[in-house]
Parts: C-alpha cells; structure tokens; sequence
C-alpha cells in the first residue's frame, strides 16, 4: 500500500537514479570523465533526489542560474542504502544533525506543472565524510537529461503536458529495507 513517504524512483536490482542540477562547468567536468571531478566539490554537502519533478521544479526546469544542466547519476543501491542507514532527518535534534553524515528531508512532491502534491519527496544530502564513497564508489553512470528536460518544459509550457509525462523517466516506489524506515521516515 503506497504512503505519502514512499521513495519513488526509477531503479533496477542493482541501482538507483538520482538527480542533480549543475553549472554546466561541473556537468561538462563529470560527463567527460565519467565520474564527478573539480570543479564538483569534495568538501560541501551534495544533495541527490530520486524525483525527477521534484527537482524540475527546484530548478525551474533547469532555468536557474547554476543548475542549467540536469544530470542523472545512476547509483548502487547498495550506496543509497548505506547512505539512508546513516541518515537523521533535517527535522531531528539540531546537535544529531550537525553530527550527521548523511541529511534527509522531505518535501512535497511536484506534478508536471510544479504545484505542491500530497505526497512527499526524499532529498538526501551527502556529506563531506562519505561524498568520496557516493562519487567513486556509488556512482556506476551519469546522464546528460538536459535536451529532454529543455524538450519537456517546452511541451508543458505550450500545453502538451500529455507529450510532456512521456518523456519522464519511470519512478515506482522504491524498496526499502524495514530496518531503515525508522531512520527516514518523519516522526
């Protein structure tokens, strides 16, 4: 039975994509060798979404200065969960998060035209001490989705939002391990 808190994405039995909007700078960096590379920071936090609308409307469909260029970052799910199992939520005890090496929070999830669902989506924000891990190890391909986002808000825009969902990606609930619900699910 599906919730309001289920993560959605487009996932296989061995991986998981997550989004991530980027300077074309960063995004020609990484698309060129195949992995994250400078400028992409080793030293911040880095905050990946299985949805792809929910960072369509973050970004303004990749309209917003520094997030021109929208990547899928395909993932072992064996990273995404070992990321959850050291997550607290945003929301938790303001000394638990500082302390974490993971982030997660949740927001409501966007439809097509970007207006607020009653569903939530996961953001997860790698930090500093496992990005290296989510970067070398987790991450098996990247994407270039910027032509078929530039496509698809061009389609909504001119109100063939039918056309529109046919380009993006396929997201089902993902999943989870019981043992990490407790740990990403608001209380």
């Amino acid at each position: 039975m599906a919730t309001p808190y289920d993560i959605r994405a487009d996932f296989d039995a061995d991986t998981i994509v997550v989004y991530q909007a980027y300077a074309p700078a960063l995004a020609d960096a990484a698309l060129r060798a195949g992995r994250f590379v400078a400028p992409f920071s080793f030293h911040r936090m880095t905050w990946i979404k299985p949805s792809f609308l929910w960072l369509m409307h973050r970004s303004n469909w990749a309209r917003k200065p520094g997030q021109e260029r929208i990547l899928a970052v395909r993932i072992t799910r064996q990273g995404w969960e070992e990321a959850l199992s050291r997550a607290v939520l945003t929301t938790a005890d303001p000394a638990a998060v500082a302390r974490a090496a993971v982030h997660v929070q949740w927001d409501p999830e966007r439809s097509l035209r970007g207006a607020a669902l009653n569903q939530y989506s996961i953001q997860v924000g790698i930090g500093r001490d496992v990005i290296r891990a989510f970067a070398e190890d987790w991450t098996v391909g990247l994407t270039d989705l910027t032509p078929r986002v530039r496509k698809a808000a061009a389609l909504v825009q001119g109100g063939q939002a039918a056309k529109a969902r046919r380009l993006l990606p396929p997201e089902r609930v993902y999943p989870l391990p019981r043992a990490l619900e407790g740990l990403t699910l608001p209380r």
